[in-house]
């Protein structure tokens, strides 16, 4: 057997009358809803459930897996003690599961637990699932800081775990949808929350799961979504399924996004290996915008894969434009991969004799000696998106009145310390923000006082 089917679920503590004490039955029609697709899951009798959670442990660069045999939790920090969780875990197919992902060196296993607990993402779906059906072992996965593409690829793994093991699993995808639906709400409105709501609940209801990896990821974190990455994470282990696909319901009562679908599995259908379609589209737009790289662009990559490959410093080709080998200036190249930034370095002012030579130093740099990631691997060079940023010398300025996040750059200076923050990057759309953010690099307090301010422009090659 394989994975047989799954559900898409909010974890909303105040769901449970014993929480909400009345509060719940304003989100009645979520009650309704999730007590269907938990009478679904059921039907399908699964031996093992296989649970992602926003709530459980959760690493930069490390999916947790949690160990051991068994785990308890309560609901006590939400005022509900009296409901208490205990679990047996399925220790042969986590074994097997890390067997696996050790085997391809995918960053997921059962070390690193900081709490044994059950987390309330995972508690508040298994309250309605034993309800109805509790023969059955857990698996318990958190999520991590890495792509919506690795979230993707562990799913995979799951599923091939469950069909070596000849398991019949049910996968749970544990998330609320966008916090900041209301003004009124606890967490207030911004215009991205809406827009993410609508758009996840139409991907989900139609199962068009590679649609999923295309969300932006500064999007995702100014809607403050929670469970995009479990939703990726189970559309993975149901990647090349037939589906019937439900959705259920969608509440955003409280100005949180409550989203309920159920999948049950038919059979195979190759024409919905979603993760290998998205791969190929990524690569037909990857090629499209490397064919239309401009010569700053052009001579970055040209670096970066030579360094990558052979070490290789290389020489500015004669045929560049004029300017990149006669005008000086500070220059930053930024790396990105599957829409997440790889690796960014760069000089403020000009430290070579050229802008080309700026170029190349920094392509290196940025490939390589970004503290922030690991260098570079062979194998990400083709996935990678460089754009070079030429900078004009920066302006002291007196106040952010005098800044503008799509037009200027910023830096912050106190004493020795120092944070730049270039214009126009994606999910930093106001003044305080980029100033915000320019001071925590500079290890700041944002309530810092007595820094000093510089603006520059520049010129964008992508």
């Amino acid at each position: 057997m394989s994975v047989i089917g799954a559900i898409m679920v909010p974890h909303p503590p105040i769901l449970l009358p014993e929480v909400g004490q009345g509060e719940e039955k304003k989100i009645a029609a979520s009650d309704s809803a999730y007590r269907k697709a938990a009478l679904f899951a059921a039907e399908l009798k699964p031996e093992t459930v296989v649970l992602s959670s926003p709530h459980s442990v959760m690493y930069a660069d490390w999916f947790h897996i949690s160990p051991g045999r068994s785990a308890r939790g309560d609901m006590g920090q939400f005022r509900a003690p009296q409901l208490r969780f205990q679990v047996s875990y399925d220790e042969e197919f986590t074994g097997e599961l890390t067997k696996l992902a050790e085997k391809e060196g995918f960053p997921a296993g059962t070390l690193g637990e900081r709490s044994a607990a059950l987390d309330h993402g995972t508690m508040i779906p298994l309250y309605y699932l034993d309800k109805y059906y509790s023969d059955y072992k857990l698996v318990r996965i958190g999520l991590s800081g890495l792509s919506l593409k690795e979230h993707y690829r562990l799913g995979q793994m799951i599923a091939r775990t469950s069909e070596k093991l000849g398991r019949r699993v049910l996968f749970i995808g544990s998330g609320d949808l966008s916090h900041k639906l209301l003004a009124e709400g606890p967490y207030g409105f911004v215009p991205e929350g809406p827009a993410y709501d609508e758009r996840i609940m139409d991907v989900m209801g139609q199962a068009a799961f590679d649609e999923l990896l295309d969300f932006d990821e500064a999007f995702c974190d100014k809607a403050a979504e929670c469970g995009h990455r479990s939703f990726c994470m189970m559309a993975g282990a149901l990647d090349g399924k037939a589906l019937e696909t439900e959705k259920l319901s969608h509440e955003v009562t409280f100005g949180v996004g409550y989203g309920i679908c159920t999948y049950r599995v038919t059979g195979d259908d190759p024409e919905r290996q979603m993760l290998k379609k998205w791969e190929e589209r990524r690569g037909r737009l990857l090629d499209e915008r490397r064919r239309n790289e401009d010569p700053w662009v052009r001579l970055a990559r040209a670096e970066v894969e030579a360094w990558i490959r052979e070490r290789r410093r290389i020489e500015p080709p004669a045929d560049l434009p004029a300017e990149m080998l006669s005008a000086k200036a500070g220059v930053f190249v930024s790396l990105h991969k599957d829409g997440r930034l790889r690796g960014c370095i760069g000089t403020i002012e000009p430290s070579r004799c050229c802008v080309a030579e700026e170029i190349i130093e920094n392509a290196i740099s940025a490939s390589s000696r970004d503290p922030r990631f690991s260098p570079v691997r062979e194998d990400e060079l083709d996935s990678l998106e460089i754009s070079v940023d030429v900078l004009a010398p920066p302006e002291k300025i007196s106040s952010k009145d005098e800044l503008d996040v799509k037009r200027y750059g910023v830096i912050v200076t106190n004493g020795r310390n120092w944070g730049l923050l270039l214009p126009n990057l994606d999910g930093v759309d106001t003044v305080d923000e980029q100033v915000s953010i320019a001071l925590r690099k500079a290890g700041l307090s944002e309530r810092e006082k007595g820094y000093e301010m510089e603006r520059f422009e520049v010129v964008r090659h992508v």
